[in-house]
């Protein structure tokens, strides 16, 4: 008699693609961690979009003395000025040696560059760097008076300035002109009569004239007379008179932008002076060497500071810290009303304070900033509305939210990655990717893609010819590489970089079943000397898979090294298959890792081959 049976069935096989990396998540559990996503990549950063290679390094090209706290550019010169402890320098030129030991700002308007540090508002015109108030205008303070007052007020006093300027019609009679102020400076009055062919004659103050500088009286020895030129004023009379505390007003802010009339970018306004932390100051159009005593706002609370400023369409936004009652970023537009610029209040806004002046920063023309709870955007679409909640940092935040001093961050974007620096480490925003979507955080769901930079030191950061710099607290000057396909540029100043990426913990299809790896293949960028480390995790020990260190190499006369040479002449992408045995586990997480000198790093793609059979029993 036949007896038939049935022949169990081989378990399922299932296959597992990672083919697009979008940077890391340090705030969800690993378990919980999108597969496209590392919960512990460190020094990689986007190549292409969807993928992902280890970050170039730096090399150190000037040393100063002391820490770096600025660099700055006037347009079209070859050198930029360092400040460095209390100096400024061209090169290795002291060009100014009195700067305030802490970051620095500046801002071009026409030809110069303005430059505050919180001691004294400087102005650098391609030669000299002076103190602004050293040259500052002197403004014309009334026209049309009479000798013993009165007249037609015509400007402000300058805050830089002591010196004002008086336009009088002389009489016949009169020789004591009344100014408007007394208590006049030591400084010597100057004084001009018109004469009948309409030209200024200066005279000398105890010669032509005297002052009595407690009334404000200048007397001249002989009438001047009535104006050769009908209607015209024909004395004109330049005293000084020092208000205590009014130069310090700008010469004490340490953070600005330019912005002016319907958004035009032709005025400087300057903030984060300590005495009036809710203050904030404008120059006069295109001349940040004036700085009219009414030209000032006060912004919400006194208890609560401005941080920093961004620019929303046409509109001014002054960010402020988190004592502010309610709003913490109000809105300007600026106008002209009766021939007078205007920088009313049209907005507030209520959200996140801002906690670092050096953060903010534009991304695909989102102005980010730094908040306790992350890194904030402002669209324009909040700008009219009551609060705003465009967090963009979600998948950086559990790192971030845990770093001290986050009121020191400094921040730099070049070619789309936002830069925070702080703490030696860098957390990067990337803008070129699609804005992910991530439900933990409703009010906010359009996240940018993260990466995690380490060993940086950056005190500050710029962009200068296409290049990324960097300025160190012990006075280095220090240059990103720029050529991904160099070996020199993978290292930090002679030090290897160590990039990892590393999967989420990976649960199969049902969590609870038991889990056998069987196979792993992962694609790498190739390279001229590149190698991976291969390592899973099961049971929470980490076990070394495999180490490759010539599959992903190709051959190039050009960059040859003979330690690490190949014959192959496929710069492709190269598979690296391997067989692995991971048994009856629940879940496993894998990580993909390069430490070597010298060496470039990239992933395309990763694939696991896996079964599911019977109860994960613990």
């Amino acid at each position: 008699m036949a007896v038939s049976f049935d022949v169990p069935s081989s378990p399922k096989r299932n296959v597992a693609v990672i083919d697009e990396f979008l940077g890391v998540d340090f705030t969800n559990s690993p378990s919980n961690v999108d597969l496209k996503k590392s919960p512990n990549g460190i020094n990689m950063i986007r190549d292409v979009p969807g993928k992902v290679r280890k970050c170039m390094g730096y090399e150190t090209i000037k040393t100063y003395d002391t820490r770096i706290n600025g660099a700055h550019f006037r347009h079209g010169d070859e050198e930029y000025l360092i400040h460095s402890g209390t100096k400024l320098y061209r090169g290795e030129t002291v060009l100014y040696s009195a700067m305030k030991d802490t970051r620095s700002k500046s801002w071009q308007i026409e030809d110069k560059l303005y430059i505050a540090d919180g001691k004294a508002f400087l102005v650098y015109d391609g030669t000299t760097v002076k103190k602004a108030s050293e040259n500052a205008y002197i403004p014309t303070l009334t026209i049309a008076k009479s000798p013993s007052g009165g007249g037609e007020q015509y400007e402000p006093l300058n805050l830089l300035q002591p010196g004002f300027t008086e336009l009088f019609g002389g009489t016949a009679t009169d020789k004591t002109f009344q100014l408007s102020f007394s208590g006049l400076d030591s400084k010597a009055v100057q004084a001009w009569v018109l004469n009948s062919s309409g030209t200024w004659v200066a005279k000398t103050e105890g010669v032509d004239f005297s002052v009595n500088r407690s009334t404000g009286a200048v007397t001249f020895t002989t009438a001047p007379g009535v104006s050769p030129v009908s209607g015209e004023d024909n004395v004109k009379i330049t005293a000084y008179r020092t208000i205590s505390g009014y130069a310090d007003r700008i010469n004490k802010c340490t953070i600005g932008i330019l912005f002016g009339v319907n958004g035009a970018a032709d005025r400087i306004f300057l903030s984060g002076n300590p005495d009036y932390i809710n203050y904030d100051w404008y120059c006069d159009y295109n001349n940040p060497l004036y700085w009219p005593d009414t030209g000032y706002a006060t912004l919400g609370t006194a208890k609560s500071a401005i941080i920093g400023y961004s620019i929303i369409n046409d509109r001014l936004a002054a960010h402020k810290d988190n004592m502010e009652d309610d709003r913490n970023v109000i809105l300007r537009e600026g106008d002209i009303t009766d021939n007078e610029p205007t920088f009313k209040i049209v907005n507030s806004l209520q959200g996140a304070g801002a906690v670092a002046p050096y953060s903010f920063a534009y991304l695909a023309n989102e102005p980010l900033f730094l908040t306790e709870l992350g890194i904030y955007a402002i669209t324009p679409q909040d700008i009219t509305g009551e609060k705003y909640s465009q967090n963009r940092s979600f998948f950086l935040n559990g790192k971030l939210l845990e770093e001290p001093n986050m009121s020191e961050a400094y921040a730099c974007v070049f070619k789309d990655l936002y830069w925070l620096c702080l703490n030696n480490v860098a957390y990067i925003l990337d803008g070129l990717q699609p804005l992910q979507t991530d439900k933990s955080l409703p009010y906010a769901t359009r996240q940018y893609a993260g990466f995690y930079r380490t060993n940086l030191p950056a005190r500050v950061m710029w962009v200068h010819d296409s290049r990324l710099y960097f300025g160190t607290p012990d006075g280095k000057i220090c240059r990103f590489f720029d050529e991904p396909e160099s070996l020199q540029s993978y290292n930090d100043n002679g030090v290897a970089i160590h990039a990892i990426w590393e999967t989420p913990d990976f649960y199969g299809n049902l969590f609870y079943k038991n889990k056998t790896f069987r196979h792993l293949d992962v694609r790498l960028a190739s390279a001229i000397a590149t190698s991976v480390k291969i390592w899973v995790q099961k049971r929470g020990l980490w076990n070394l898979i495999k180490e490759d260190n010539s599959s992903a190499r190709y051959f190039s006369f050009m960059s040859l090294v003979f330690s690490k040479l190949s014959f192959s002449p496929d710069t492709t992408p190269k598979t690296i298959p391997s067989k692995i045995k991971v048994k009856k586990v629940d879940k496993a997480r894998f990580r993909f890792e390069n430490d070597v000198l010298n060496e470039p790093f990239g992933l395309f793609d990763i694939a696991l081959e896996y079964v599911e059979n019977g109860y994960y029993k613990g």
